[in-house]
């Protein structure tokens, strides 16, 4: 997420004392129930370079470093799914073929499989995926395109959807979409962010008592408490912001434009939540999952 300052490496202790407060707190929001209310179309920021995990993605996009077997774009996107909403749009970019792959070869990856080698006749597939009801667009946004230019290149993919979804495709957590869907729609303004407290500061959020976005500081010379998590509901009338150029990042002047006219909401998240950003969040999302301590798994 390119709002976000540098997370420092953490030690092997801290990366264990920040699992063993996660045992103790471990929490599922109690409202994460699949949406009654129709499926929304969630759109994910996947064509970023990802130059802080330089270990990873020098081979392969971001949204495909593995968390376990699994690319942390089929967790953010298991997220979505497990509150009703499996259509997906996928802005791509960067290395954005290893992506389309992916999801070309799913059901290979996702089945057992029979094949008569050298023959004519078709692979035999013996089990079926969890997966199987998702709809997925991957849109070229360009390789140097900046967060603003990709989503104004998807605008088509949305038909007349008066709302989505919008998320990047680094962080994981055990977020209420639902939640923060309804509070959006309660407000009626352009845009919702999920605010969360972050494992290390980033950028900071002002937040007024009734939860509008006062200002949006990118890079705060001092601690604040919240900074902008994504999982974002927008309004297409986001794109009225979005008339500017392929090199303008979206969380620079248009978050920053609609914050000023009052139409920017926060949710408050309290639960988990972890970007990847780093070599050593890298390592630490992995050790979660591994052990069978994964907050974001409410699938």
């Amino acid at each position: 997420m390119p709002q976000r300052a540098f997370l420092g490496a953490k030690s092997q202790d801290k990366s264990q004392d920040k699992i063993d407060r996660l045992e103790a707190v471990k929490e599922t929001p109690p409202s994460l129930l699949v949406n009654q209310s129709g499926t929304m179309k969630v759109v994910i920021l996947c064509g970023g370079k990802g130059t802080r995990l330089r270990e990873e993605t020098e081979y392969r996009p971001k949204p495909m470093v593995p968390i376990g077997k699994w690319p942390i774009l089929w967790h953010i996107m298991k997220i979505y799914a497990a509150q009703g909403h499996k259509e997906f749009i996928l802005c791509l970019g960067y290395k954005g073929d290893m992506i389309k792959d992916f999801f070309r070869d799913y059901l290979w990856t996702a089945s057992d499989v029979t094949l008569q080698l050298g023959g004519t006749q078709a692979p035999q597939f013996h089990n079926h995926h969890n997966e199987e009801d998702w709809t997925v667009t991957l849109a070229e946004t360009g390789e140097n395109t900046m967060t603003a230019g990709r989503i104004r290149r998807i605008r088509q993919y949305l038909g007349d959807d008066e709302h989505f979804f919008l998320t990047y495709g680094d962080g994981v957590g055990n977020v209420d979409v639902n939640a923060a869907l309804a509070f959006h729609r309660q407000h009626g303004k352009v845009l919702t962010l999920t605010a969360v407290h972050p494992p290390g500061r980033f950028g900071e959020l002002d937040l007024a008592p009734d939860a509008t976005v006062t200002s949006f500081n990118e890079k705060p010379q001092v601690e604040g408490g919240w900074i902008n998590g994504g999982f974002l509901v927008a309004s297409r009338r986001l794109f009225d912001y979005l008339e500017v150029g392929d090199d303008i990042m979206f969380e620079q002047e248009p978050m920053c434009q609609i914050a000023a006219r009052k139409e920017l909401m926060a949710q408050r998240h309290h639960g988990f939540w972890q970007p990847m950003d780093t070599y050593s969040e890298f390592i630490f999302l992995n050790r979660l999952w591994n052990e069978g301590k994964a907050p974001w798994k409410i699938w």
